[in-house]
């Protein structure tokens, strides 16, 4: 999911935040916005009756609940939130910084690359792993369209159960009190929680430790 969000999101952002005119930016934006705010069921079903059907063309012995079509898909979903915040970082960049680096004789690609996204680089740190603690709690998406196929495993094309569905199985079953899948169930959520806790801690300090200040 994250190698289909980062390119995306990255890419829309800088097309938003240089090249795109105001007018295409007024109208670009907000529809990030809306893709940020579909609920998650509505790409879950996505992913299971189009984009398993279309992966099934090209890749026949893919399983019709499977891993590749719920991580394509959480790219997707995840890619307007990169997208978003990547641009306001990058738009926040001082424009004088980007006419010292045209008066050098920098192209437009050149001030980009080397000037405007180094600065705005903790930002879009921050960006990316607020999208990636997003997609490891995201639970509707990988209960729709990867199954519930609790097996450890590495292959894409089979059915596979995330962290958060398994507590969406369990709950909706009948644990016992005291039995180890009872007992099971807060240990993964305890996991969950401190992964997201890691990401958000590591978000806020590089935020601070590279964070460009400008007078």
């Amino acid at each position: 999911a994250v190698l289909v969000a980062i390119p995306l999101g990255l890419l829309s952002a800088v097309f938003l935040s240089e090249y795109a005119s105001p007018q295409v930016r007024k109208i670009l934006k907000p529809l990030l916005e809306i893709l940020a705010g579909v609920p998650t069921i509505v790409y879950g079903y996505f992913a299971l009756l189009t984009v398993t059907p279309v992966l099934e063309v090209f890749i026949p012995q893919i399983k019709i609940f499977n891993a590749l079509s719920a991580a394509l898909v959480l790219g997707v979903m995840i890619t307007p939130m990169i997208a978003s915040l990547s641009e306001d970082a990058i738009y926040a960049v001082p424009q004088r910084l980007r006419d010292g680096a045209y008066a050098l004789g920098a192209t437009k690609r050149e001030t980009v690359t080397s000037v405007v996204l180094p600065a705005a680089l903790s930002g879009i740190v921050s960006s990316i792993i607020l999208a990636i603690s997003r997609a490891v709690g995201e639970t509707m998406i990988v209960s729709v369209a990867a199954g519930a196929n609790p097996v450890l495993g590495f292959n894409p094309l089979q059915s596979v159960m995330t962290m958060t569905a398994f507590i969406v199985q369990i709950v909706k079953g009948d644990a016992p009190y005291g039995t180890t899948i009872y007992y099971t169930l807060f240990a993964v959520g305890t996991t969950l929680f401190l992964m997201t806790l890691v990401l958000n801690i590591f978000s806020f300090w590089f935020v601070r430790r590279f964070r460009e200040k400008y007078d």
